[in-house]
């Protein structure tokens, strides 16, 4: 698929370079203050692939949210390059605000390979039937549509849901990886929580402290994605939470772990 116009992705991608720094202006968003941590997740990874041959495609990435981030306010990506080989790369990131550390992120990336393609048949938790179209998560409604469980009323989208971006991305791997990377910390927070607990406004604080994803598949936005998260560990106040991205036809696209700071 391709566009005529920027995506919003693209848009929030745009960086000033000099050598291996990036530097980007966060948007404004009205009242909202804290960085969203799928945004910084997603920018730190363009930053990284920005350096990489065009042939390696990104295959992992692991990120440490170190402190808050804020909007309307500029960030520095320090991109190392750690490791060219033939089949993968490696880059590690570091990205500023203010003269502090907000995010620490390894990035791999690997050429693609032949060799066996096989991923577990796994029953959907939410048939997209019976899930209920939800608007106005986090204020990123507008960039995505969602479906979920009829039930969730939270500002956030309870895991399991289905979502595709509303409008055109650009046909490009890398802005498509950094699109997943963004929406996949859209549901880990609320899923970290102990099953027998139940979201609540007044619940406590909340932040994510680390994410990972594997990508493991080609991501087409403009399609219907299940994002199954399961909660497996809550102690310290500390919770991890498991993810897995299907296809609409069941095929696995990525795999995600986050844990979340939950303090009650």
């Amino acid at each position: 698929m391709t566009t005529s116009t920027t995506s919003w992705i693209a848009r929030l991608l745009r960086f000033d370079r000099d050598g291996d720094v990036f530097r980007i202006r966060e948007p404004r968003r009205g009242a909202v203050q804290r960085l969203f941590g799928g945004l910084i997740a997603a920018q730190s990874l363009a930053a990284a692939g920005a350096t990489v041959d065009d042939g390696k495609l990104p295959q992992s990435l692991h990120a440490y949210f170190v402190r808050g981030g804020r909007y309307d306010a500029d960030v520095e990506f320090h991109v190392d390059r750690t490791r060219d080989g033939r089949a993968f790369a490696n880059r590690r990131v570091t990205a500023i605000q203010d003269g502090a550390v907000i995010l620490e992120m390894i990035a791999s990336f690997h050429h693609p390979e032949p060799g066996a393609d096989w991923y577990p048949d796994v029953a959907p938790n939410l048939e997209f039937d019976a899930a209920v179209p939800k608007d106005s998560v986090l204020d990123f409604g507008g960039w995505f549509e969602l479906r979920t469980m009829g039930h969730d009323t939270s500002e956030f989208a309870l895991p399991p849901f289905w979502i595709r971006a509303s409008t055109p991305i650009e046909d490009d791997p890398l802005v498509r990886a950094c699109t997943l990377t963004f929406l996949s910390d859209l549901g880990p927070v609320p899923a970290a929580l102990p099953p027998h607990i139940p979201l609540r406004s007044d619940l406590g604080f909340a932040a994510s402290l680390d994410h990972s994803i594997w990508f493991h598949r080609p991501f087409r936005p403009d399609g219907w994605h299940r994002y199954e998260v399961r909660s497996v560990n809550h102690n310290d106040s500390r919770g991890l939470a498991v993810g897995s991205l299907y296809a609409a036809d069941g095929t696995l696209i990525a795999s995600t772990t986050q844990e979340a700071l939950w303090r009650m």
